[in-house]
């Protein structure tokens, strides 16, 4: 797939709604399409992402991650001449502060970086 290729993409919602569809450069970063989801969510839709970590995008079966490209990502669907992908959101719900401050503690444990400054 050549680098200025543009590929087609819309977003499916939880509630079967889209956003899009738009066209976007194969070098396009995961991370970069779900600001764009944020930026395009509807007004009148509640619980909307408030990062990009409040979303997943799956395509295909797979959740991408962020700091891949489109390219990197490998859609098999973009192969297709003239198709329109169609990736799912899926929002995570609203954490309390206190859900928040366990699950970065918990990560923080799983990678072995908590460690204690005397």
């Amino acid at each position: 797939m050549a680098l200025k290729e543009l590929i087609e993409i819309k977003f499916r919602l939880a509630d079967g709604s889209d956003i899009g569809p738009n066209k976007y450069m194969a070098s396009t970063t995961v991370a970069t399409l779900k600001e764009k989801i944020i930026a395009q969510w509807p007004k009148d839709k509640d619980s909307g992402p408030k990062t990009i970590n409040d979303v997943k995008l799956i395509n295909a079966g797979r959740i991408l991650e962020n700091n891949k490209t489109l390219d990197e990502s490998r859609l098999p669907v973009a192969e297709v001449a003239g198709g329109v992908i169609t990736m799912h959101v899926v929002v995570r719900p609203p954490m309390n502060e206190k859900a928040r401050a366990k699950q970065q503690d918990d990560s923080l444990r799983k990678d072995g970086c908590a460690c204690t400054i005397l």
